[in-house]
């Protein structure tokens, strides 16, 4: 990479940026191909590839096998749930009942699945937790000292750990359906996703707080080499397929029939009615 200058007028840096694109991913050259990482999209790429290889390509440089692209998938599928319900898909829905276009409504779903507690905005903790553990665990540290040194509580002295717990529920039936799915593929469990398990045997006896699938998903991610920040870019649009659904159902009701409201249907606990002075 190269670094910035870091005093005075030094100006090189973006001097030898002056009027250029520079870059090592790829591009169009007309009449000829479409190139990619030293590849040929056209020739290369259409109908020899799935679309999760490439999308891991443009995202972290690295052509991955077919059958980590289609765990990847199925990582997807995951998080594309059509219930309403979910904070993001509720985006869509409302996008959809006052007919703003489906680019609009996924765009803001997804920008409403950026956050610390689920969606993508959660995998970089998790990821840096279960690298920091399995470090330490080779260090010497027990499973069971990593919880209990970690510094993050709640009431009750209960950790805080990115990838454990969950909101509304106890428990993630979808750790079981892509653990089921690695095994199809022939995908093995590494350190990281066996310290994973560890954690969560204890997390268990003691809080009874289950692993959820942002901690399966950072350890077996880190299993296979990929960084915080690449788990983070290639998970941006994990929940699009969800908020599609939600949208495309509001969106083919009339208008504005989603989760109608009367005014007595609001907890208005402010000031009550006076009138405005002359």
């Amino acid at each position: 990479m190269s670094s910035l200058p870091k005093q005075g007028n030094e100006t090189s840096f973006w001097d030898q940026r002056r009027g250029r694109i520079l870059t090592r991913k790829g591009g169009w050259i007309i009449g000829e191909a479409v190139y990619n990482h030293g590849y040929s999209m056209l020739d290369d790429f259409v109908g020899e590839v799935s679309f999760f290889q490439v999308l891991t390509l443009n995202t972290v440089g690295r052509m991955v096998e077919r059958s980590f692209a289609d765990w990847l998938e199925a990582l997807f599928i995951c998080l594309s749930w059509p219930d309403s319900r979910i904070w993001c898909n509720q985006i869509g829905s409302l996008a959809g009942t006052l007919r703003a276009s489906p680019v609009a409504a996924v765009c803001s779903g997804i920008l409403a699945s950026d956050a610390k507690m689920y969606g993508p905005g959660c995998m970089t903790t998790a990821c840096d937790f279960i690298v920091g553990a399995l470090r330490d665990n080779n260090a010497g540290l027990s499973p069971e000292g990593i919880v209990d040194c970690h510094p993050n509580r709640r009431n009750g002295g209960i950790p805080v750990i990115a990838g454990y717990a969950r909101p509304v529920a106890t428990g993630d039936e979808r750790i079981a359906a892509m653990a089921r799915t690695a095994a199809k593929l022939g995908l093995e469990d590494g350190e990281h996703v066996s310290l994973a398990y560890e954690i969560e045997k204890i997390m268990q006896a003691k809080w009874d707080e289950s692993m959820n699938l942002a901690g399966y998903g950072a350890a077996f991610f880190a299993d296979q080499g990929f960084a915080a920040q690449e788990v983070y870019r290639l998970l941006s649009c994990w929940v699009n397929s969800g908020v599609h659904a939600c949208y495309a159902e509001a969106a083919d009701q009339p208008p504005e029939s989603f989760f109608p409201l009367h005014c007595e249907d609001i907890d208005y606990q402010g000031k009550p009615p006076r009138p405005v002075p002359a």
